[in-house]
C-alpha cells in the first residue's frame, strides 16, 4: 500500500445511482487515476458483480483467487486482498462475480450493513481518498458502501428518466442517514456522457441546477470514444490518451472536488 500524505483519515466516497449505464466505473477509475497522478494516496473498491472497475485497471476478475466477496463476508482481511494493479498508482480491492453470492450471505450475518465498514476501519489512516464504485441497483452491497462513506457522488446522464431515478437515491440516502450513517453527505451530482448541442441534454442540466445548486459539479464529462475505448485496453482514461476530452473532464473533476475538500475542512472549528 502506499504511505498516505493525510494524517487524519480517508475521504470515503461512494460513486452510486440505481441507473446502470450512467459511467459509474469510469468515473470511480478515473478519479482514482487523477488523484493518485496528484500524489494522493488512493484505494479504488470494486462492489460490482460485473467487475467492471477491476477489468479497467488492467486485472482479470476471472483470475482472482481473493475479491471483495471473502472480506466481506470476513474470511479475508481487506490487508490480504487489496492488489496493486501494473501501471496505476492506486490500490484496488477487486470484484467479480462471487459478489453475487455475497450479498445473498450477508442477509443471514450479524452487522451485515457495516461489513465494509468493519473492514475498512483499519486501513483509513493509510489513504487521503477511497472510491466505492457500487452496483447499478440499491441492494445489500450498494447499502455497505453507503453505510462506509463520508459521501456519495452520483454520475447521471441528463435525459428523460435521469431525475426520476435520481429521487429514489436521494430518500435512500436520507433513509441511511437517519439509522446507519448520520453523517452521509451528498459528495455531489455529475453530468456524464454529456452532449450540449442536445436541446434535452440543457433542459435537464438547467432543472438540475434550479433543483440543487452549487451541489452540481460545474465540471462536465462530455460524450468521448477514448473514455469508451480505455476499459477495453484495461487502463483509465487518463493513461489511454491523456490529452483526451474525457481525461481533461476527469482531472478538472478532481480538482474541484479538493476545492470542496478544503472548504469543507477549513469549515470546521
Amino acid at each position: 500500500m502506499n504511505p498516505s500524505t493525510n494524517k487524519n483519515t480517508a475521504r470515503v466516497v461512494a460513486v452510486a445511482n440505481q441507473k446502470g449505464g450512467v459511467g459509474k466505473t469510469t468515473t470511480c477509475v478515473n478519479l482514482a487515476a487523477a488523484f493518485s497522478r496528484m500524489k494522493f494516496s488512493v484505494l479504488l473498491i470494486d462492489l460490482d458483480p460485473q467487475g467492471n472497475a477491476t477489468t479497467g485497471s488492467g486485472i482479470e476478475p476471472r483470475r482472482l483467487h481473493v475479491s471483495a466477496c471473502e472480506v466481506l463476508l470476513r474470511e479475508r482481511s481487506a490487508e490480504e486482498t487489496i492488489l496493486q494493479p501494473e501501471g496505476v498508482d492506486f490500490d484496488l480491492l477487486p470484484a467479480n462475480g462471487d459478489l453475487t453470492a455475497a450479498e445473498i450471505a450477508l442477509l443471514q450475518m450479524d452487522r451485515r450493513e457495516f461489513a465494509l465498514r468493519d473492514a475498512l476501519k483499519p486501513h483509513l489512516g493509510e489513504y487521503d481518498w477511497i472510491f466505492i464504485d457500487c452496483p447499478p441497483s440499491l441492494n445489500m452491497l450498494t447499502l455497505n458502501a453507503l453505510a462506509a462513506a463520508n459521501s456519495v457522488l452520483i454520475p447521471m446522464q441528463c435525459e428523460y428518466y435521469a431525475l426520476e431515478g435520481l429521487t429514489g437515491l436521494l430518500n435512500t440516502i436520507e433513509q441511511l442517514r437517519a439509522s446507519v450513517n448520520p453523517g452521509l453527505e451528498i459528495e455531489g451530482l455529475l453530468r456524464t456522457m454529456y452532449d450540449g448541442r442536445n436541446n434535452l441534454a440543457q433542459a435537464v442540466s438547467d432543472q438540475l441546477i434550479d433543483n440543487f445548486g452549487d451541489k452540481v459539479y460545474r465540471t462536465l464529462v462530455p460524450r468521448n470514444i477514448r473514455v469508451a475505448e480505455a476499459p477495453s485496453y484495461g487502463m483509465p482514461v487518463l493513461l489511454y490518451d491523456e490529452r483526451s476530452k474525457g481525461a481533461i473532464a476527469h482531472v478538472a473533476l478532481a480538482g474541484e472536488m479538493l476545492r470542496r475538500q478544503e472548504k469543507r475542512s477549513t469549515a470546521r472549528p
